[in-house]
């Protein structure tokens, strides 16, 4: 069971949210909020595994909402769910501790799966955002701080995530299983010293400016 939080101030759109969601077996609504401060408030005594965060919200913003809480709680993955589409806020959500990022009034069934996806280890994006995150990385420009144990393979992967596919493309472009892939992003993260896709990303891939 996939334990989520909502926070998301306009109404219809949370009350709709809350409907969906509650319908499907493996997704249970720990939680609906419509302002950050109420999430803060109740979220050291919440069992949640995914936040589905709106940007814009009145007091404290969604960003600065995920950076604060990322930190007590490395474990629980926030999902971004905005009308936002500029660069600037893509990558400030991301860099703040978000894993994924979805722009608004997409079909239901994309966000569940963007849940699953994302409680599974995945790092779901519309996209959009994809689309900004490969042009503001230099794709085959590695630091060359990079561990020297880093195989060519796994730079191979880390270079699929940076294009923001899924561990199933990715295991169907390399030939391996999903596991595979999974066991391959473990390895990475210890040598890069990192716990999220975002943080692989930014290590390896020095942004433009």
């Amino acid at each position: 069971m996939i334990r989520i939080a909502i926070v998301e101030d306009d109404v219809d759109v949370r009350y709709s949210m809350e409907y969906f969601l509650s319908q499907v077996d493996d997704i249970q609504v720990a939680g609906s909020f419509s302002h950050a401060e109420d999430l803060m408030n109740a979220y050291s005594d919440m069992d949640v595994d995914v936040v589905l965060m709106d940007i814009s919200l009145p007091g404290m913003n969604g960003i600065d909402c995920v950076s604060i809480l990322k930190a007590q709680r490395p474990e629980v993955q926030f999902l971004m769910c905005s009308v936002h589409q500029d660069q600037e806020r893509t990558f400030a959500a991301l860099c703040a501790g978000a894993t994924g990022y979805l722009i608004k009034n997409i079909a239901p069934e994309r966000i569940i799966s963007a849940i699953r996806e994302i409680a599974s280890g995945g790092s779901p994006m519309s996209p959009q955002i994809a689309r900004y995150v490969i042009q503001n990385f230099r794709e085959h420009n590695i630091q060359a701080d990079l561990p020297e144990n880093l195989t060519q393979r796994e730079v191979e992967l880390l270079q699929a995530l940076t294009r923001g596919y899924l561990y199933k493309e990715i295991a169907d472009q390399m030939n391996i299983s999903v596991e595979t892939v999974r066991t391959y992003v473990r390895r990475i993260y210890e040598k890069l010293h990192v716990h999220t896709r975002t943080d692989a990303v930014n290590r390896a891939f020095p942004r433009k400016t």
